[in-house]
């Protein structure tokens, strides 16, 4: 147990470094999107079909289990919290967005309001909490499912951050960085002292991959500007020889 302790916060250091230099990081800042952020997007897809997707399931069932409360809806009860989650994230993506159209045609400064700032770094920093409590509270506690967990989320948060940091411009650096790096280490530290019961942890993972998936699918399949496919489909290759592997060790 304390081995795994040890391994996971350095995880969430790595994610919370993840998160402090992205904007550092020159070579992802540009019109044409990095080789390496499309690389991410395609692990981070793949991460997506092969664990979210089949976590669902998982947790589906151990929601439903004996939980008379939401028998009429057993079989879907998780799938409507990651419905919940996707919603919502994709809510916040699109006030940010039209917050900006707005400040802009308003003649100010291209970053969304203040108070629509603090609502979605807030949704960020709950995002970033249960991923850091999740750290130590998954359903595999193998040390090469951490490791897939630690790439997968890793280049996830590289992606993510990017976005972030495209929307909230020096806000990212003075602000936003932090929080959300406290907030992750704040879900370790959770995790670390306060284990939840199954159900309840199956209805944090419904949302969080709802959210999960909004978030993949909006930066990792960008619109407006050129994602490079060679990248990507190596990435999500990669990624896919990786999970199949670990039947061989």
């Amino acid at each position: 147990m304390i081995a795994m302790i040890v391994l996971t916060l350095g995880v969430a250091l790595l994610f919370a470094a993840i998160h402090m230099f992205i904007g550092r990081m020159s070579g992802l800042h540009g019109a044409e999107r990095s080789g390496w952020l499309s690389f991410s997007g395609g692990v981070a897809i793949t991460y997506v079909f092969l664990h979210v997707l089949p976590g669902l399931t998982i947790h589906n069932e151990i929601l439903a289990e004996g939980n008379e409360a939401v028998a009429f809806m057993a079989d879907h009860i998780v799938y409507f919290l990651a419905m919940i989650g996707l919603i919502t994230f994709y809510g916040l993506d699109r006030t940010v967005v039209i917050s900006r159209q707005a400040q802009r045609a308003a003649g100010a400064a291209d970053v969304p309001h203040n108070t629509v700032f603090w609502i979605h770094i807030g949704a960020f920093a709950i995002y970033n909490f249960l991923i850091g409590y999740l750290l130590l509270n998954r359903e595999d506690h193998s040390l090469f499912a951490l490791g897939l967990y630690a790439f997968a989320m890793g280049v996830h948060f590289l992606t993510g951050d990017y976005g972030m940091w495209d929307h909230h411009k020096h806000l990212y650096q003075s602000k936003v960085r932090w929080i959300v790096s406290a907030a992750l280490l704040a879900g370790w530290s959770t995790g670390a002292m306060v284990e939840l019961h199954d159900p309840t942890i199956s209805i944090i993972f419904g949302f969080l991959a709802g959210g999960v998936i909004m978030n993949v699918i909006k930066e990792e399949l960008p619109e407006d500007r050129e994602s490079r496919f060679g990248p990507f489909a190596l990435g999500a290759a990669f990624y896919t020889v990786i999970v199949l592997s670990e039947g061989l060790i």
